[in-house]
């Protein structure tokens, strides 16, 4: 390799060094230490391998870059600017951390073009990655190379590997053999507290390899030595790690290597003698024609690949079927719901919400070709597996079915960066209890407006026998204050189908649907066109001038109705409303809120606690629920252990009117 051509990279690395200083001084505020020490690397993978095109953000068979260390966010801003994305000029880096722009403190997706996940909380990226790596080697066994052939590249961190996420995505990366996934590890052995030797002894080349991967190292400040790793990289059928040794802030002389340049600005006088030490005698924010040539080569190249890729596009066989699962087409989804909807009512089954979710799908999965099913190593409980759905192997990946494991966290992130690649809607079910287990990646889910899809069963106290272990009591509260989710708790097979069509046609939301162990009647007997859950909370029963209004979800539901009819009895008119959305239901304008909820005493029926029921209940209103925790025996005998009857709302009742 010519000198000169080193040179040159390393002229455009130190244009992503005196980017990430001068942002974070001018902020006061940031993380210049891995912009700099990964200049080097992020250069030549970006000069030497990466296919995309700054003016066709979005085009599907580019590579992925996924900066997993979100907090050195400078390092993708200043590519981004030096590569020509039209939303990111220098004024956007000049206003780094600042309201209103572009160049949040972490990578935001759909803030600016070119950043593909949302990244900061560490491991989410590296995880999140495989889900990407994970459709691309999906959509490639479905369409061939000429469609889909790219890599997901990413640099993480000390700390992203040593995030408990980290395991369950290089455990099922190797599992699956994700080979166009590289993972290029900033190796500085340095955190905010200090010497990585502080916290852990971890042989992290040993780990990746136990969970079979391919494992390299080179010096992150030599170009060759970079460049022939991710070569070696890009030809083994494994996915690759690549430990780049490197120095924290490299560059600033009197710093670089130390915990302090990992999270605050290197001061003026320590910028100044960096960039006598990098030969930049260059004023802040400004960088020479040559070095923005350079950086247009990559874009050039990419721009050139991009319409070689859209030739091929616009005479295959499959154009049509590409872009309608690119485009998200859900077609004639919404009839087949609907068909669906009058064959329930008609039928009246008594099933379980999981069950009746399995249904559904029965018609969601042979209307939409492009779902991709999965669950956490509970298919057989969850029953999110409808029939002629094939499970992916590490040698076939023809399937749309992903047995995840016991990786809760980890099946969470990879569906989110399965849904970000696009072409693919994800969908992956565990036991609610475990939510919690994947509350970052569903909160990052609702951060991005990405529509993953999570299917949570086994609801409440109503699962009955495995005990409070295993009874979600708090969940549906913590999930419902996540904004931007919608947390939908059918109460029969009629709303479940409802709720998967929500679940389909979302576009900027994801959705969580919470179903029950436990068999439930039909309570929609009678067939309605519209898509009633669509409206969050609806009247099912409606007495006229009612006295009091009953509002549940889910299996309570089957309560209240019970509740109105003993009431009914007593000449107490009861109305009944099913709520099995909140966040959809606080959407809908105030006339229809005050139809449905009236202006009378109201009671709210939910095998939870009343935490977040304020939506719909004031402080003289009342409510029939949990207020601990649950305990192991028979459904039944819980919910009479636990005061959730239809008896005790009917006392409730009597005593508001």
């Amino acid at each position: 390799m010519k000198d000169i051509h080193i040179t040159q990279e390393t002229r455009m690395a130190n244009a992503i060094r005196a980017l990430a200083m001068d942002a974070v001084q001018k902020a006061n505020s940031g993380h210049p230490g891995m912009p700099m020490g990964m200049a080097d690397v992020a250069t030549v993978l970006f000069n030497r391998f990466t296919y995309i095109d700054p003016s066709a953000p979005k085009w599907p068979d580019r590579d992925r870059f996924v900066l997993s260390a979100g907090h050195g966010s400078m390092l993708i801003y200043a590519i981004n600017h030096l590569l020509g994305y039209a939303d990111m000029d220098i004024e956007q880096i000049k206003a780094f951390r600042q309201l209103g722009s572009r160049t949040a403190g972490h990578p935001e997706y759909g803030h600016a073009d070119g950043i593909e996940v949302t990244t900061g909380p560490l491991g989410q990226g590296i995880a999140t990655a495989v889900g990407m790596a994970i459709a691309e080697k999906m959509k490639n066994a479905r369409y061939g190379d000429d469609l889909v052939d790219h890599f997901t590249y990413v640099i993480a961190g000390d700390g992203c590997l040593m995030e408990g996420i980290s395991h369950e995505a290089i455990d099922l990366a190797g599992h699956l053999e994700l080979g166009k996934l590289i993972v290029m590890w900033d190796d500085n052995s340095i955190t905010i507290d200090g010497d990585t030797d502080l916290s852990t002894s971890m042989d992290q080349k040993a780990r990746f390899a136990a969970a079979g991967w391919h494992v390299l190292e080179c010096d992150g400040h030599t170009p060759t030595e970079i460049a022939d790793a991710i070569e070696s990289a890009r030809k083994d059928p494994r996915p690759s790690l690549i430990a780049c040794r490197t120095i924290i802030g490299f560059g600033a002389p009197n710093k670089q290597g130390s915990h302090d340049v990992h999270g605050a600005p290197l001061g003026d006088e320590e910028i100044a003698a960096a960039r006598k030490q990098l030969h930049w005698d260059h004023a802040p924010f400004e960088i020479p024609q040559a070095i923005y040539d350079e950086w247009g080569r990559i874009a050039s190249r990419g721009a050139k690949a991009r319409a070689e890729w859209e030739q091929r596009l616009n005479t295959a066989t499959a154009r049509a079927e590409f872009l309608a699962a690119e485009e998200d087409e859900v077609g004639a989804l919404p009839a087949a719901i609907e068909a669906c909807k009058r064959k329930l009512s008609e039928d009246k089954p008594k099933v379980a919400t999981r069950k009746a979710s399995q249904m559904a799908l029965e018609v969601v999965n042979a209307t939409l070709p492009f779902t991709v099913g999965g669950s956490a190593d509970l298919t057989g409980s969850n029953l999110t597996k409808s029939s002629g759905m094939k499970s992916i192997t590490p040698t076939d990946f023809t399937g749309d079915y992903i047995h995840y494991g016991i990786r809760e966290h980890g099946m969470a992130a990879a569906m989110n960066g399965i849904a970000l690649h696009g072409g693919l809607k994800p969908y992956g079910g565990t036991f609610m209890a475990f939510a919690d287990y994947c509350r970052p990646a569903i909160r990052l889910s609702a951060l991005m407006g990405v529509p993953t899809c999570y299917v949570m069963t086994h609801d409440s106290i109503g699962l009955g026998e495995d005990g409070p272990t295993h009874q979600p009591v708090e969940h549906l509260a913590s999930l419902r204050a996540i904004p931007n989710l919608l947390v939908l708790r059918p109460a029969d097979a009629v709303e479940t189908a409802e709720a998967w069509e929500i679940a389909m046609t979302s576009k900027t939301t994801p959705t969580m649907i919470v179903a029950s162990r436990q068999n439930l009647p039909t309570v929609r007997t009678e067939h309605v066109a519209e898509n009633l859950t669509a409206r969050g909370a609806y009247l099912l029963r409606d007495p006229g001038e009612r006295d009091v209004t009953l509002i549940a979800t889910g299996s309570e539901i089957e309560i209240a109705l019970d509740a109105a009819d003993k009431l009914a009895a007593e000449g107490i008119k009861a109305a009944v409303v099913s709520a099995p959305c909140f966040e959809l239901f606080e959407q809908q304008d105030a006339v229809y809120k005050v139809e449905v909820m009236g202006t009378k005493p109201k009671i709210g029926c939910e095998a939870a606690i009343r935490q977040g029921w304020d939506l719909f209940l004031g402080p003289r209103d009342s409510f029939v629920g949990m207020t601990g925790f649950g305990a192991s025996a028979p459904a039944p005998a819980l919910y009479k252990h636990f005061n959730i009857t239809a008896e005790a709302i009917v006392s409730e009742a009597k005593e508001l009117i």
